[in-house]
């Protein structure tokens, strides 16, 4: 039997290593009431150690870190291939499309190139500088804040330019996809400037390796039933696909 203290801090540890866990799952490792658990993360909320969600509790350090453009390029590399050889089956000649900032929807923009006439807007200066000059692709970059993390324009520019446009489809890239918790990004800004991107497009889609699934990062984007089509690879647990297929999201899974 553990002492209030030693409890708390086991727990700490607990969510810090699994980045994040439930009430139920405490409950059963430290053989306590829900209300103690639910107590214990309270406190330990308070001391700035986690952060509190609906049902359980989520790592400081998931929530807030957030790893450069250069350090995620080659991280699940062949399945962010695979996603965006799969995501252009669904653009045609004539459509204008959104690509959100990320290292898959960079990995879509190179897939682009043989179509002879698209327009394509973004928030990435990596994508625009790749279809620079690419016969029959438009490209139109939004205004905004460049983050130096991420290599995104965001901020209120952003917003207020994507308030002015309508396309037939967006491609979003996120940190965390969790079924209760939705979209989420560890920034603010690039959470608002997403959910504007979300919100200008006719069909949206999530491009999202499996590493995504159950991470919740600090600012959420949108809830789940929000996008139209995901797309990652086959490591994706059934459990998820079946869970956002009744949320009324399309699955495509690829192998790498």
């Amino acid at each position: 039997m553990l002492y209030g203290e030693e409890r708390k801090i086991k727990i700490l540890e607990y969510v810090q290593q699994h980045s994040r866990a439930s009430v139920q799952e405490l409950c059963q490792s430290f053989e306590v009431s829900e209300a103690t658990i639910r107590r214990d993360l309270k406190e330990l909320e308070e001391a700035k150690l986690l952060r509190r969600t609906h049902g359980g509790a989520v790592s400081l350090q998931s929530v807030n870190f957030e790893p450069t453009f250069v350090e995620k390029e080659d991280k699940f590399l062949k399945e962010k291939q695979a996603i965006a050889r799969k995501a252009i089956e669904f653009i045609e000649e004539g459509d204008t499309i959104l690509l959100d900032s990320g290292t898959t929807t960079l990995h879509l923009a190179k897939e682009l190139k043989p179509l002879t006439r698209l327009t394509m807007v973004t928030n990435s200066i990596m994508i625009a500088h790749e279809l620079e000059g690419v016969p029959g692709i438009e490209v139109m970059m939004i205004g905004g804040t460049l983050r130096r993390e991420t290599l995104a324009l965001v901020g209120p520019l952003a917003e207020q330019a994507l308030n002015m446009i309508r396309v037939d489809k967006a491609f979003v890239a996120i940190n965390g996809l969790d079924i209760t918790e939705g979209l989420t990004t560890p920034n603010l800004l690039e959470a608002a400037t997403k959910r504007k991107m979300i919100q200008s497009a006719k069909t949206v889609f999530l491009l999202a390796d499996h590493s995504k699934v159950g991470k919740v990062a600090f600012a959420k984007v949108a809830e789940v039933q929000e996008i139209d089509k995901c797309i990652s690879d086959n490591a994706m647990p059934v459990s998820v696909i079946n869970q956002l297929e009744k949320l009324g999201v399309d699955v495509y899974t690829v192998n790498p």
